[in-house]
C-alpha cells in the first residue's frame, strides 16, 4: 500500500539530531511514515500505528540501546 502525506504532516522528533540530520515522521491515527531527512526524495516506508508505538516505547525504555 502506499500512502502519501501532506507535507504539513512531517516533522523531526525531538531526539532526531538536528545537526546531523536524521529521520522524518508523519503521524496519522493509522499509520506512521519515515523517510530519511537528507533524501527525501528516496521516498518513505509505513508503519502501523501500534508497532510505531511499541518502537517508541522501546526506545523510551532503553530496550534497544547499545
Amino acid at each position: 500500500m502506499t500512502m502519501w502525506f501532506e507535507d504539513h504532516l512531517w516533522f523531526e522528533p525531538s531526539r532526531s539530531d538536528v545537526d546531523q540530520g536524521c529521520v522524518e515522521v508523519a503521524l496519522t491515527s493509522q499509520v506512521v511514515g519515515v523517510r530519511d531527512t537528507k533524501n527525501r526524495e528516496a521516498g518513505h516506508f509505513t508503519v502501523d500505528a501500534a508497532r510505531w508505538g511499541s518502537f517508541v516505547d522501546a526506545v523510551k525504555a532503553g530496550i534497544l540501546d547499545r
